[in-house]
């Protein structure tokens, strides 16, 4: 039987609530099961159920536990990067690329239903609506994805950003 639900307020419930909806949508775009993603998280399935209904009283380290099988997190607990790391990550290319880390590429993505991407389907993206990218906009981070997709994914006598 769950423990009673910490009294809060019904921002904080909304809030839960969306993030466990978030947690669901990434499985589901993973197209991962829910018995999986909770064995894997090393909880019940019930348990993440109700994660994903954004419930107070599962504790913190269970929803940490769904967000990292998941490979989300809450962006506050990462620390920056070091100007070596960066270094090191130059031309690296996620296995999935978050929408909300790339301003240009989410603007250009408007008509996905989807949080990430895969690499192939970003540098699609990116090509087929070079006309609508603001270069100007883009940061270097960006520019970075973009340069690298295009080495990695692209005919080398294809389009280019």
């Amino acid at each position: 039987m769950p423990a009673p639900p910490p009294p809060i307020s019904e921002a904080v419930a909304a809030r839960l609530a969306l993030l466990g909806e978030k947690i669901r949508a990434q499985r589901k775009a993973l197209k991962v099961n829910a018995t999986s993603a909770a064995q894997a998280a090393g909880m019940s399935r019930v348990t993440l159920h109700r994660i994903e209904r954004g419930e107070p009283s599962v504790t913190i380290g269970a929803y940490l536990n769904a967000l990292s099988v998941l490979g989300l997190d809450f962006g506050i607990l990462a620390p920056a990067a070091t100007e070596r790391e960066k270094a090191y990550r130059k031309g690296w290319i996620p296995e999935r690329i978050r929408l909300d880390e790339y301003p240009q590429l989410k603007q250009l993505a408007w008509q996905v239903h989807a949080d990430t991407l895969t690499p192939a389907e970003a540098l699609s993206i990116y090509t087929r609506n070079k006309r609508h990218i603001d270069e100007r906009a883009m940061d270097e981070r960006e520019r970075e994805l973009v340069k690298a997709l295009h080495l990695t994914l692209d005919n080398p006598d294809g389009p280019h950003v």
